[in-house]
């Protein structure tokens, strides 16, 4: 007699010019398979992810120049020593999981790419914007191009089978799905969230590193976040911290062990 599964619903926020996003979608996914590969847990899972402005839009409007460079960026907010830390404790990830995320490239807002994102979400659910998400992580993130530009987000439209280059392109010269990307933004900053990845199981509440499987845990101890920032007169004045420095072998099997631990007392 086959077991019937449970489904277990992740809304994930995020933000897309956010390194340690990037870093907490691969983690989750690793620790999804070792729960349904490993463990045979009975469960079945659906994904969204959700839109997330670490940068105000006050601070960084969309189009707004000169372009900062990630490393003026960063070495401006925490200075030399500390944003060293923060490429050391990167580039350890990227190295033993085989991603070599880079800080090449400049600092964007990264409306245009929620906006996307919401659209490959509706066109066809996660089995499109999951793909959408991983290619704009790499192009942002290993090959460093700039996450508002919209022939790099048109492109990885076309690629991803999202929509046409140039209805993407005619997408992203409009405003459709901007007010959604907007109140959603909002609507994450009025419940308190103020840093992430973070993932929602279940629709029970925010789950992050740092506290108990409650409504308000999160979904891994040693998950990362990006917070947002102070606000500040210079958008060259806001970013995420760095990462904790911490084994990244214990950061993926703590992961799993406690996902492992939460999907069991949901399923």
């Amino acid at each position: 007699m086959a077991i019937q599964k449970r489904v277990v619903k992740l809304s994930v926020i995020n933000d897309l010019i956010c390194p340690n996003c990037a870093v907490g979608q691969h983690e989750l996914f690793s620790a999804i398979s070792h729960c349904k590969d490993d463990l045979k847990l009975p469960l079945d899972f659906q994904l969204e992810f959700l839109p997330f402005r670490l940068i105000s839009t006050a601070l960084l409007p969309q189009d707004y120049e000169p372009k900062v460079a990630k490393t003026a960026f960063f070495e401006g907010v925490f200075g030399a020593e500390k944003f060293g830390q923060l490429q050391e404790s990167i580039a350890k990830w990227g190295a033993e999981k085989g991603v070599p995320l880079t800080f090449r490239g400049v600092v964007s807002q990264s409306t245009r790419a929620h906006r996307l994102s919401r659209k490959a979400f509706h066109v066809g659910g996660m089995e499109r914007q999951l793909p959408f998400l991983m290619a704009i992580f790499r192009v942002h993130l290993q090959e460093g191009k700039d996450v508002a530009d919209i022939g790099v987000l048109s492109d990885v439209a076309a690629e991803v089978g999202v929509m046409s280059k140039t209805d993407a392109i005619a997408f992203l010269n409009s405003n459709e799905l901007e007010d959604e990307v907007n109140s959603m933004c909002d609507e994450a900053r009025a419940k308190g969230i103020t840093g992430v990845p973070l993932t929602v199981i279940d629709g029970n509440g925010p789950c992050r590193a740092g506290s108990r499987p409650t409504s308000s845990c999160r979904y891994s101890r040693s998950s990362r976040a990006c917070t947002s920032p102070t606000p500040r007169p210079s958008p060259s004045r806001a970013s995420c911290p760095p990462s904790p420095r911490r084994s990244s072998s214990n950061h993926t099997r703590n992961h799993r062990h406690w996902l492992a631990f939460f999907f069991r007392s949901v399923g």
